[in-house]
């Protein structure tokens, strides 16, 4: 493998983050480095690879696909749906997760027809 240098410039608080991150890790700061950088080209690498399938998806296929799989045959052993009672017109609808920041954020007001301009 062929290696290079390269001078990097780094905001004095990215670069003592990095150091205390790379002594955590028992990983030299080059070694941490690289690693990271090549952590978001497979990151950005993966995002125009399926954005590019997406780009050539055929939907209705798909959706036919989909139509079809697993028609009559049972659930495989685990795959079954909990037995907990569900809510009413809640069946279908997946749960959903609150993250950090939505517990912190106000609710919003919805401004109502006559509110609005």
């Amino acid at each position: 493998m062929r290696k290079s240098n390269f001078a990097l410039r780094l905001q004095p608080s990215l670069l003592e983050e990095a150091r205390k991150l790379a002594e955590q890790e028992g990983v030299a700061v080059n070694q941490l480095i690289n690693v990271a950088v090549a952590e978001k080209l497979s990151a950005l690498r993966t995002e125009a690879y399926f954005r590019d399938r997406a780009a050539r998806a055929d939907l209705d296929r798909a959706r036919e696909i989909l139509r079809r799989a697993g028609k009559g045959n049972p659930p495989l052993e685990g795959d079954e749906l909990p037995s907990a009672p569900a809510t009413a017109g809640t069946e279908n609808r997946p749960a959903r997760r609150r993250t950090a920041s939505a517990k912190t954020k106000p609710a919003r007001r919805r401004k109502s027809g006559a509110d609005s301009v």
